[in-house]
C-alpha cells in the first residue's frame, strides 16, 4: 500500500481509510479505551496505538484484527509515541510521569525514565542551590508530549508542570530543563527534521520556539498566542492548544485547538500562512504527508479531513466514527 491512513477515537475503534476516496477498509477494534495516539512505523508494516493504560502493535497488512503485541509497563493513558528513525525501537510516554522505551521483540519495555519535579530544576545545564534542596521530595508529572531527535538519540518531552526536558537516552538522565513563562502546561512538543527548531504548545495555545544547535543552551527564537479569542489576545484570551507539528520539510508549523481551527505557520518568519476552517468542533490532531503538501485532521465532530495546503482547501472527508477522532496517522512516505 503507497499511503496508509489510519484514524482512532472515543469509540474505541481504529479506522483505516483509503486516502483518496474516503473509503474505511478495515476497523480494529481497541477494548480497553479510548485511542489516544497512533504512529506507523516507517516501512509501512505495522500501527502502534496507544490507550488507557497498555499500547498494541497491529500488522497493517494482516487479515487479523487482534494486535501481534501488547505492551504493558504503562500504569496511566499513554499521551504520545513514535518510532525510531530505522524503527530500531518504540518510545512512549504517558500521564504516569515515565518515558519508556520498546525493543519490538519483547513485551516489556527495555528502559523507562521517569519525570519528577527533582528534574525540573536543571535549567540550560545548572542546578540552584534552592532549586536542589527542594527536590527531596519526588512527585512524578504527567508527560503529555514527547518527540526524538534522531540523530542524537535524545527525546523532548512536554509535561504537566509547563516544562519541557531533554532526556539523554545514552546517559539515561534528563540533560536540560527550560520552563516557558507563560500560564499553563505543555500541550505538544516537536523537533524539526532539520533539527534547527524545537516547538513546545501549551495548552493556552503559546507557541514557544527554541534553536536546539546546543541542546543544553538553548536559545529562545519566538513566542506567540497561535489561537487567540481576541485580536490582541494572549495566553489569557485564548483558545485551547491541542497539537502542534513540524512539517517534514521543516518549513511550517500546524498547530491545532478547540477554536476549531488548524492554522499554519511560517518557520522562517513564525507568520500564520492559512487558517484551515471546516471542522465544527476541536480539533485534536494533524499529521503531514511525505512532501508537506497536504495535511490529515482530526476532529471531535467524528470526521478526519484531508487539506491540500497550496489551495487550503479540504479535498476529502472521512465519516465513519460514531464520537470524537482524536488521532490519525499517516505515511504516504517511498519505502
Amino acid at each position: 500500500m503507497s499511503v496508509i491512513l489510519a484514524t482512532g477515537g472515543y469509540d474505541h475503534k481504529i479506522r483505516f481509510w483509503e486516502a483518496p476516496s474516503g473509503v474505511c477498509h478495515r476497523t480494529l477494534r481497541f477494548a480497553d479505551s479510548q485511542i489516544t495516539s497512533l504512529q506507523i512505523t516507517p516501512d509501512k508494516q505495522f500501527l502502534a496505538a496507544g490507550g488507557n493504560p497498555h499500547l498494541r502493535l497491529y500488522e497493517i497488512a494482516g487479515n487479523s484484527d487482534s494486535p501481534i503485541l501488547t505492551l504493558e509497563g504503562h500504569t496511566s493513558t499513554v499521551t504520545s509515541l513514535g518510532f525510531q528513525r530505522d524503527g530500531r525501537y518504540l518510545y512512549s510516554a504517558g500521564e504516569d510521569g515515565t518515558i519508556k522505551l520498546w525493543d519490538l521483540r519483547s513485551r516489556t519495555y527495555s528502559r523507562s525514565l521517569e519525570n519528577t519535579n527533582s528534574t525540573n530544576h536543571k535549567k540550560n545545564g545548572s542546578t540552584s542551590a534552592a532549586s536542589a534542596s527542594s527536590s527531596s521530595c519526588n512527585t512524578t508529572i504527567p508527560i503529555s508530549s514527547v518527540a526524538l531527535r534522531n540523530d542524537y538519540d535524545q527525546i523532548v518531552s512536554g509535561d504537566h508542570s509547563g516544562h519541557v526536558k531533554i532526556w539523554d537516552l545514552s546517559m539515561g538522565k534528563c540533560i536540560n530543563t527550560v520552563k516557558p513563562a507563560g500560564p499553563g502546561f505543555i500541550q505538544s512538543v516537536d523537533i524539526s527534521e532539520d533539527e534547527r527548531t524545537l516547538v513546545a504548545f501549551s495548552n493556552h495555545a503559546m507557541v514557544y520556539v527554541w534553536d536546539p544547535k546546543n541542546i543544553t543552551q538553548l536559545q529562545p527564537v519566538t513566542k506567540f498566542c497561535a489561537h487567540p479569542t481576541a485580536p490582541e489576545g494572549g495566553a489569557a484570551a485564548a483558545s485551547y492548544g491541542l497539537h502542534a507539528k513540524v512539517s517534514p520539510d521543516s518549513r511550517s508549523l500546524v498547530t491545532t485547538s478547540s477554536d476549531k481551527t488548524a492554522k499554519l505557520w511560517d518557520t522562517s518568519t513564525w507568520e500564520c500562512i492559512s487558517v484551515l476552517e471546516s471542522h465544527s468542533k476541536w480539533v485534536w490532531d494533524a499529521a503531514f504527508c511525505a512532501d508537506s503538501s497536504y495535511l490529515v485532521t482530526a476532529s471531535s465532530d467524528h470526521t478526519a479531513r484531508l487539506w491540500n495546503l497550496r489551495s487550503g482547501d479540504v479535498v476529502r472527508q472521512y465519516n465513519g466514527h460514531p464520537s470524537a477522532v482524536t488521532c490519525v496517522a499517516l505515511n504516504d512516505s517511498s519505502v
